[in-house]
């Protein structure tokens, strides 16, 4: 499974990026809006910080101008992956962007209905938002499970991008299910590395070492 970051600070991908964890990344206008900056140049930095894909969104509702803004946002590098609400004008803006060989990202997925038909539109990417239904009772793992059914059962190339992941558990869960990617929070991708029994470990080795007064270097 491909890990993506989902955040816009270019200090925290460039840390992560540095230890080989991350594989791309996504954005949103909610997230760039929060660093202060010109939205474009922060999608164009990035870029160059991560050799993988880069999902930036849209901000238009009509397909006609999702498309305009799509093919603005793919030329500002190679790895620019458009990113499109799964409404019924995102899906054409999808089939019109993938025809003209830019790479989608349809967001807000919600049930296995919207993802088939995201896949159908030709998108690169669904993210299906696990925490999102989670918060309304709904078990978002099940919708993991109904969309890998589903693309595995008809053949399509669309990747499962899972997305809203609060928690470690989370990235387990997609991972065993068989997600393709889990986009998370820079917290939640360094807590995957946590775990009680290394840290004790850890501290038993420590200990144990500066007895022997000894040193490597």
């Amino acid at each position: 499974m491909k890990f993506f970051v989902d955040t816009a600070e270019t200090s925290e991908i460039a840390e992560l990026a540095e230890a080989g964890l991350v594989d791309g990344v996504t954005t949103n206008p909610s997230l760039i809006a929060k660093s202060g900056r010109d939205f474009l140049e922060v999608v164009k930095e990035i870029c160059d910080l991560i050799d993988g894909p880069v999902s930036a969104e849209v901000t238009a509702l009509e397909a006609p101008a999702m498309i305009a803004e799509g093919k603005k946002l793919a030329e500002l590098a190679d790895n620019v992956v458009v990113k499109l609400p799964l409404t019924f004008e995102g899906l054409k803006a999808c089939q019109a962007l993938t025809a003209a060989n830019i790479q989608t990202n349809v967001t807000l997925c919600f049930s296995a209905n919207q993802g088939l038909l995201a896949a159908k539109a030709g998108a690169t990417y669904v993210s299906p938002f696990i925490g999102r239904l989670d918060d309304l009772g709904v078990d978002g793992m099940e919708l993991i499970a109904n969309l890998r059914t589903v693309f595995d059962n008809y053949g399509f190339d669309t990747q499962i991008l899972a997305a809203s992941i609060r928690s470690a558990d989370h990235v387990q869960q997609c991972a065993l299910i068989g997600a393709d990617v889990a986009t998370v929070p820079p917290s939640v991708l360094k807590d995957l590395v946590k775990h009680q029994l290394t840290d004790k470990g850890l501290e038993a080795f420590m200990s144990d070492w500066q007895k022997t007064g000894q040193s490597i270097l």
